[in-house]
């Protein structure tokens, strides 16, 4: 039985089937009984009145002895009614306890709690749905304690490296010379991009955004992006290359977060490549969508890093990212999420340690 609603009905037949057969077989036991006993009462004075006879109680006494029959039967149909009743509710209240006692205990805070209950009816799957929602708390509360962990850490570094600096100037072991006050204004800057990533993050995870779609020329974001990345791209000497067909359809997309993920993964690219290396953009029209790919050669991504790359604040290695001059680790969370936001994939690929990475997103085209 599926339904919780064909059980209760079932339940309200069931009791009132005991009740009555229970009623019936009582009276069919308790009736010749209670009326031989009033027979017998009345046997002892065999006078006018009394006895079988026309002017008998013969009829009084089958009546009392009937309603005395009734009254045992009655009785004993309730109390058998009753005990149904309770097994019954007992099996429809228990779930319901259980997940109250759930509850509470994660009021309490205790995420990982779950109730196990059988079944098909309503009742299971609501409770397949509470353990899902408990789920999903204890992955929020597990990613908020590790991102005030990981915020914590990214402005310890930074925060530490401008009060050596300070320290050291205040007590004359460093000079306030020009060198010194650019190594915290560069420490300045990477707080105040931390911050900035951690607020747009925040943004795009909440859904605290829209996107104004239109159809865009994917050539001309790729151009425009490139544009303002050119000159960190020559200051590092890596090469910033293209290979984007001529017929290539038009996307469905919003042209400034398109422009944020382009800008975030070359960004990425950028900062894991050495100089002398090579970062190709492609972009390949595959159905109803097109797929842009931003290749480059620079340090390769682990088989087992791939699965977290786009995690919030993961590094494949802490050390050589922040050598490599790596960023807040935020980037490849929010292209992410803006990809998502517009109904695309995103995905990274890499041969392994030292043999670059591809990063490629999805966005629907528009064909004529």
């Amino acid at each position: 039985m599926k339904s919780i609603q064909a059980k209760l009905l079932l339940s309200y037949l069931l009791v009132l089937l005991v009740g009555v057969v229970v009623l019936l077989a009582a009276v069919q036991l308790s009736a010749p009984t209670a009326y031989s006993r009033h027979m017998m009462a009345d046997m002892p004075g065999m006078g006018p009145g009394h006895g079988m006879g026309p002017g008998g109680s013969g009829l009084a006494n089958f009546r009392a002895g009937l309603l005395e029959a009734l009254g045992y039967a009655i009785g004993a149909a309730l109390l058998a009614a009753l005990a149904v009743s309770i097994l019954f509710s007992q099996r429809i209240v228990s779930p319901l306890e259980k997940m109250a006692a759930a509850t509470k205990r994660i009021a309490e805070g205790h995420y990982d709690e779950r109730v196990h209950i059988q079944g098909q009816d309503e009742l299971a799957q609501l409770a397949h749905r509470f353990n899902q929602m408990a789920e999903q708390l204890e992955n929020t509360e597990a990613m908020r304690r590790r991102l005030i962990g990981d915020v914590s850490h990214e402005l310890r570094t930074p925060l530490t490296a401008i009060q050596g600096y300070t320290e050291g100037m205040i007590d004359g072991v460093l000079p306030a010379d020009t060198e010194t006050l650019q190594q915290i204004h560069h420490e300045t800057r990477r707080l105040t991009r931390l911050v900035d990533d951690l607020q747009e993050l925040s943004q795009v995870e909440s859904g605290a955004f829209s996107l104004e779609l239109h159809p865009q020329s994917l050539a001309a974001l790729v151009q425009t992006t490139a544009k303002r990345l050119a000159p960190a791209y020559e200051k590092k000497g890596v090469s910033l290359q293209f290979n984007l067909p001529a017929n290539l359809p038009l996307v469905l997309a919003d042209e400034d977060r398109v422009i944020q993920i382009l800008t975030n993964l070359l960004n990425n690219a950028l900062a894991y490549t050495p100089s002398g290396g090579k970062v190709t953009v492609t972009a390949t029209p595959s159905g109803h969508e097109v797929q842009i790919a931003v290749q480059d050669t620079g340090i390769g991504i682990p088989a087992e890093s791939i699965a977290r790359i786009f995690d919030r604040f993961y590094r494949v290695d802490k050390s050589r990212s922040r050598s490599a001059g790596g960023g807040s680790g935020i980037g490849l969370t929010i292209a992410r999420a803006l990809v998502e936001a517009h109904g695309g994939r995103i995905w990274a690929q890499s041969a392994g340690e030292g043999q670059g990475s591809t990063f490629t997103f999805t966005l629907r085209s528009i064909h004529a």
